[in-house]
């Protein structure tokens, strides 16, 4: 897991695709030797999969004696918005910041009480299923992923926790999760 200053922001690209050098002005900046890699959402196959491996995942909570106290019932809407937010943060569509926002993911999670077991057994079912949802196995991707998931439960726990805004965590839009799929 990371540590709780490397947990406060995800990961981000290296550089935006152009550098400077010495004394060279805008006009002279030297382009990226190399192409853009493919975001984590092209990478796990777009909205078809991950809206897979989110209803393999939710069906899974439900059912969950750990879990079942987080996923109480099924919400109709639930699946379509943990696609569109997993979808947004691996570079996909911003359809969760649009037409749901990042306030509702706060509001959701507070007052839920998120254990460390729960939040442990949450990222382990979610890596879990990845496989049976049929989503990349390669290293790159699975690292990626678990740093996704590990981030994203710490913030939901700390959410859960918040007695006053000061206690939530600092981020207030969905991450923009990176990746090397060379690394």
């Amino acid at each position: 897991m990371r540590d709780s200053a490397a947990a406060t922001s995800p990961r981000r690209p290296d550089h935006d695709g152009t550098e400077t050098h010495g004394d060279m002005t805008e006009s002279q900046t030297v382009p990226e030797s190399h192409e853009v890699p493919e975001t984590l959402y092209e990478h796990a196959g777009g909205d078809a999969a991950l809206h897979r491996l989110e209803e393999l995942f939710y069906q899974r909570a439900l059912a969950d004696p750990v879990l079942s106290t987080v996923f109480r019932e099924r919400v109709p809407t639930h699946v379509d918005h943990l696609t569109w937010f997993t979808a947004e943060s691996f570079g996909g569509p911003d359809r969760y910041t649009r037409e749901v926002g990042f306030q509702n993911l706060i509001d959701v999670h507070r007052g839920l009480q998120i254990t460390d077991e729960q939040r442990e057994r949450f990222v382990e079912m979610y890596l879990t299923v990845l496989d049976e949802a049929g989503l990349p196995d390669d290293a790159p991707f699975r690292a990626a992923v678990r740093e996704h998931v590990e981030f994203g439960a710490q913030v939901a726990q700390q959410n859960s926790r918040a007695a006053t805004d000061a206690d939530l965590h600092p981020i207030r839009e969905v991450p923009a999760w990176t990746w090397n799929p060379q690394d």
